[in-house]
């Protein structure tokens, strides 16, 4: 069976460094043409350890790759370590990625946690289209907010919702959009189970939502990622991890 060895790289650290209570940005140097979406994933090999660490693509260009990433176990412990100089492999390009042409003028982008990487891709990409997305960005606490400064550098409009109300509106994503009345064409979200079908279940619009889950391949091979959908069985990792609001089936 074919597998998607060809897109193994090497990346070379630039940088790591701590943004937040636990998330940390990585930047690399390498080959990023296998990235053609934002949205899609890389799996990075963890020395020590049987299986990949799957992690969102932040943004990327010519050579130069980002990554947000949080610290929740001995893996990505091990990852913030890892100083500039290292070398890494990476199964580069993976997954669908966002559907940018059914964007509309004016897309809603939102994200809860670390869920918010890939937003930023996303975000730089549509507003060189001509289009004018608004953001709005969920945390626990004033302590775990990123992205938000990454997002208005690049002129985006970005709103923030915290669980505790240390720092914008106080609540989920969905008091933000809902009490903020906001006007969208499309949405675009990312972030925990909970956040994502609340907005399927409270936005009366159309999106589609890139799910987090765990992985072992990362391109369909193993099969232990398989999200039952209303067209069928579909992996994660392959048919992902990006999905038409309309396909997800929430019980």
């Amino acid at each position: 069976m074919k597998t998607d060895r060809y897109k193994e790289k090497t990346f070379r650290i630039v940088s790591n460094r701590r943004l937040a209570v636990k998330t940390w940005e990585m930047v690399l140097e390498g080959d990023t043409s296998d990235l053609t979406r934002p949205g899609q994933f890389v799996n990075i090999k963890i020395e020590g350890k049987f299986l990949r660490r799957p992690i969102s693509v932040c943004d990327w260009s010519e050579g130069r790759l980002l990554l947000l990433y949080d610290v929740v176990g001995d893996g990505t412990e091990e990852m913030s370590r890892m100083e500039p100089g290292k070398r890494l492999n990476i199964l580069s390009g993976l997954g669908n990625g966002f559907n940018m042409e059914a964007s509309g003028e004016r897309p809603l982008l939102v994200g809860g946690g670390i869920g918010v990487a890939p937003l930023l891709g996303l975000a730089r990409r549509l507003r060189e289209e001509g289009k004018k997305p608004l953001a709005v960005l969920g945390f626990n606490t004033a302590d775990d907010i990123v992205m938000k400064t990454m997002l208005e550098a690049h002129g985006i409009e970005t709103i923030v919702s915290t669980a505790d109300g240390s720092e914008g509106v106080k609540g989920f994503v969905t008091d933000a959009i809902l009490g903020g009345n906001l006007a969208y064409d499309y949405f675009y979200a990312c972030g925990p189970l909970p956040m994502l079908r609340a907005l399927c279940e409270k936005l009366d619009g159309p999106g589609e939502l890139s799910l987090d889950e765990r992985m072992a391949c990362g391109f369909g091979i193993c099969m232990c990622c398989v999200l039952e959908t209303k067209s069928g069985p579909k992996g994660i990792c392959k048919a992902g991890p990006v999905f038409p609001k309309d396909e997800l089936i929430w019980k």
